[in-house]
């Protein structure tokens, strides 16, 4: 093995060689770890709200500042990866991770809880922004696409598994009892990742430039395809995300009284999302990425819809409804906005993150009024509302794209 060390650039990693399979079982593992820590404190809302004494949104601050902070952190790591390496920034970031989460077994007040998930939040940023970069460089073309399959898919497992392990967990104890397997998970993965995810051959430092940085974001922000695009991702996730914090407060009130452990697993609807998300690219071969958008958030209202059935099943299938319509959505916008920057491709990507998280974490404010004058029915009218206005921006969508041939 040793010409890998050679002066000549090694080829990049085949698909199904060793190291192939190293690089994607590491970062799946990454991803599993970053997207359980993320969305853990989701199902504990109600929890919460009882042991700080809280409103609903007062409460849904602790989750939402996790995904803001992660949002915003997305701007910096593209271009300090781009100067700094990948794999030592990513590395850095998961350590800051794990520190984040032994803090947050040991907070005492609302605001320490506050302040250490925003910490964790930009930390949990790094894998995101850096992942995929990462494995451009080192993995042969084929092997990249069947690397991203797996890392995509692992993020969204992260996330029911994060969901589902914190509900039990705090069910067994206190809610704090939830971040200790994410502690145990998180410091496991420093060490892996240190031991085991190989060197980068083909980074190539570019000097950091906060004015280029800036340039590429503002190009990004005046195509008005790119910009309907950021705006649809960034409504759908304002309203998706949030429903299952509503749906997580009514579901522990009357007449149905459910557990932390039993919201939590309301979270393995996101199952039929990781489907939606793989049937994306036979879709797209049929319709054009608008016209698949557009299919995507009429599935959600459908779903939304089936919600208002006041029995748990029918609850639980219109969350099966709206997540394969959301993920295959979100697949297809992201797809799209790889295809149609024209330059800083990564910063493109990067900045769609951008509005997808931001709009994460804002959307209970805006569902909150809704909630507070009409309990569950009036969170769905909100959203129908909002995706209303996102189906007639991939209309739109259709339409430019249709302009420009």
């Amino acid at each position: 093995m040793s010409h890998h060390f050679s002066e000549t650039p090694a080829e990049p990693y085949a698909k199904n060689s060793p190291r192939y399979r190293q690089i994607t079982w590491i970062l799946s593992f990454a991803a599993v770890v970053v997207f359980a820590n993320l969305h853990a404190l989701q199902p504990l809302l109600p929890e919460l709200s009882r042991s700080f004494a809280l409103s609903a949104l007062q409460t849904s601050w602790s989750y939402a500042i996790g995904t803001l902070a992660l949002g915003v952190s997305l701007l910096f790591y593209g271009a300090l990866s781009d100067a700094f390496g990948r794999r030592q920034l990513l590395g850095l970031t998961l350590l800051g991770m794990a520190a984040a989460t032994v803090a947050i077994t040991q907070v005492e007040t609302y605001p320490q809880l506050l302040f250490w998930r925003a910490v964790q939040g930009f930390f949990l940023g790094g894998l995101p922004a850096i992942a995929i970069a990462y494995m451009g460089e080192e993995l042969s073309k084929p092997a990249l696409l069947a690397a991203v399959g797996y890392y995509i898919s692992a993020s969204s497992l992260g996330g029911i598994s994060g969901r589902v392990l914190a509900g039990f967990c705090a069910e067994v104890g206190h809610w704090q009892w939830a971040f200790w397997p994410m502690t145990i998970l998180s410091l496991l993965l420093v060490v892996m990742f240190w031991r085991y995810l190989p060197p980068s051959q083909h980074f190539v430092a570019k000097p950091f430039s906060l004015r280029q940085a800036l340039a590429d974001n503002g190009f990004h922000l005046r195509q008005p395809v790119l910009l309907l695009c950021f705006l649809i991702g960034g409504f759908n996730f304002f309203v998706y995300l949030n429903q299952y914090t509503y749906i997580s407060f009514a579901l522990s009130q009357a007449p149905y009284y459910l557990s932390s452990g039993y919201i939590g697993l309301l979270f393995l609807t996101y199952l039929t999302g990781t489907l939606g998300s793989a049937m994306s690219g036979r879709i797209s071969k049929k319709l054009t990425a608008p016209e698949g958008m557009a299919l995507g958030i009429a599935i959600m209202m459908l779903g939304t819809v089936v919600t208002l059935i006041p029995q748990i099943w029918g609850i639980v299938l219109g969350f099966f409804i709206s997540a394969f319509g959301f993920f295959l959505t979100h697949s297809l916008a992201t797809g799209f906005v790889n295809q149609h920057a024209t330059r800083a491709k990564a910063s493109a990507s990067a900045l769609y993150l951008v509005f997808y998280y931001v709009g994460a974490s804002s959307g209970g404010l805006y569902l909150h009024p809704f909630w507070q004058a009409a309990g569950w029915s009036g969170v769905v009218v909100a959203s129908l509302l909002m995706y209303g206005v996102t189906l007639a921006m991939s209309w739109y969508l259709r339409r430019r794209t249709r302009d420009m041939g």
